[in-house]
């Protein structure tokens, strides 16, 4: 898993400003290896149908991958044809290599891509961009899987399509419903940000970036499509399906240990709502509480089994001392990932003695209650040692939590100068104010312009 650091953080999500008569605002791009057959006619209905339909200045890119037929060719004579089609060949095969190489070049604001077999109903392409022109969404996916799509497919791909996304929902907790339908659509200037993250250059690549933006706090748009099952489909399906469940794994076990710096992506909204501070509405508190529950709950469980163990060698001071010290490491440990959402290993060892200063309050309260129930009589039962101990340790929950909150893990967003400078990295950090120069003026609508009104190749 790529480990290394992002360009930047994200510019404001704004409405995309005017640009120049002839620039395209929409980059389609079409992936092909080895498609001399359906290319042609594949490019003519999509051009055909934006010319008509899409209200501002567009390209289509052929990105070919290594095709060892007559695709080149054929991508060449429709970009001298067709004034708004241009082609980008690659001497390796994968579709994540064909659009991180294509998107990271392109200077249109929209950047899309689709199959070249159009299995996807084309009326759904407004819709698909439309949220990220008005600036709403920062990525946007064409979903087989809504309730109001339309599909037409064999039972076979049906299962392993709902396989793979329930896959994903349980391991890497994914809240999109379709990860691998080609036709999807994201901001330049979020590519330009993301695509550095994305380790992945086959079928994989798109799933891959879906989880890191959904991670990074992105708001991704999902568009209900009419999809017909190509039954000439090249993929291999098992090995597609291998290599994708391999990058589950990478994924999720390069987010498990938080080797990814997604912290990087630092509000990519722009203005979060839930940024902003509103008078007795504590940020985060509901879901720290049901986080810091669900932990309280389980370190509980995991106390007591400890305790239990070491009774059975040493006295109740002791096996209580040993339990308590054990559970408080694992506790801080989740509360940190779990209910703070503390990434990464900066400030682990601080935390960890922090937490053991908290540990050694409810060392003190669960000691005290222990002594006093000894000194009450002299072989209490062990199940009255556990029902003392419990409430002893729901005491210290409250006063643990407020420390924790308060103290350890403090929301130090607005405070910490460290987290507000720019960080440094080895290429120069991209900013807000970088991106195209006909970006400058935020505040001005796109106008629609049509493709063949005043495009500068009209003029060759």
């Amino acid at each position: 898993m790529r480990t290394d650091s992002s360009p930047g953080t994200l510019p404001a999500r704004e409405h995309l400003p005017a640009a120049p008569a002839g620039t395209p605002v929409l980059d389609v791009v079409i992936p092909v290896y080895n498609e001399e057959k359906d290319l042609q006619p594949c490019v003519r209905r999509l051009h055909e149908h934006l010319d008509r339909t899409f209200p501002y200045a567009f390209r289509i890119t052929i990105a070919d991958n290594a095709s060892t037929d007559t695709t080149p060719q054929v991508a060449r004579q429709l970009a001298a044809q067709i004034p708004e089609v241009t082609t980008f060949r690659l001497e390796q095969k994968g579709r994540g290599r064909a659009l991180r190489a294509v998107w990271s070049a392109s200077d249109a604001p929209v950047l899309a891509y689709m199959d070249v077999d159009l299995s996807t109903d084309l009326n759904a392409l407004l819709p698909l961009v439309a949220p990220l022109i008005s600036g709403h969404s920062d990525l946007a996916i064409g979903s087989r899987l809504a309730r109001s799509s339309r599909v037409v497919r064999g039972p076979k791909r049906e299962f392993i399509s709902r396989a793979y996304n329930l896959i994903l929902r349980g391991s890497l907790q994914a809240r999109f419903s379709d990860a691998q339908c080609g036709f999807k659509a994201i901001r330049r200037d979020v590519a330009r940000i993301l695509l550095p993250l994305v380790e992945d250059t086959g079928w994989f690549f798109d799933t891959e970036m879906l989880v890191l933006a959904e991670r990074a706090g992105l708001r991704i748009h999902e568009v209900p499509v009419d999809w017909v099952d190509d039954p000439d489909s090249t993929v291999h399906i098992v090995k597609t399906a291998t290599d994708d469940l391999k990058g589950v794994w990478r994924v999720g076990r390069a987010l498990a240990t938080g080797s990814l710096p997604l912290d990087r992506l630092a509000r990519p909204f722009g203005d979060d709502p839930r940024d902003r501070d509103i008078e007795d509405v504590p940020k985060g508190l509901a879901r720290q509480l049901l986080g810091f529950c669900v932990v309280g709950a389980l370190s509980t469980l995991f106390y007591l089994l400890l305790y239990s163990g070491f009774r059975v060698f040493t006295g109740s001071q002791t096996a209580n001392a040993l339990a308590l010290l054990v559970s408080a490491v694992a506790n801080t440990a989740a509360n940190r990932r779990l209910t703070f959402g503390v990434r990464g290993r900066g400030g682990a060892v601080r935390h960890q003695a922090q937490g053991l200063v908290v540990f050694g309050i409810g060392l003190t309260l669960t000691s005290g209650s222990l002594a006093a129930l000894n000194a009450a009589t002299s072989e209490p039962a062990h199940s009255t040692e556990l029902a003392v101990l419990v409430a002893a340790n729901l005491a210290a929950t409250v006063l643990r939590f407020l420390l924790f909150r308060a103290w350890v893990f403090p929301d130090r967003r607005e405070d910490d100068p460290a987290r507000a400078a720019s960080p440094s990295y080895d290429t120069p950090p991209f900013r807000a104010g970088d991106v195209a120069d006909s970006w400058r003026d935020a505040t001005v609508q796109l106008l629609p312009v049509r493709p063949h009104d005043t495009d500068a190749r009209d003029l060759r």
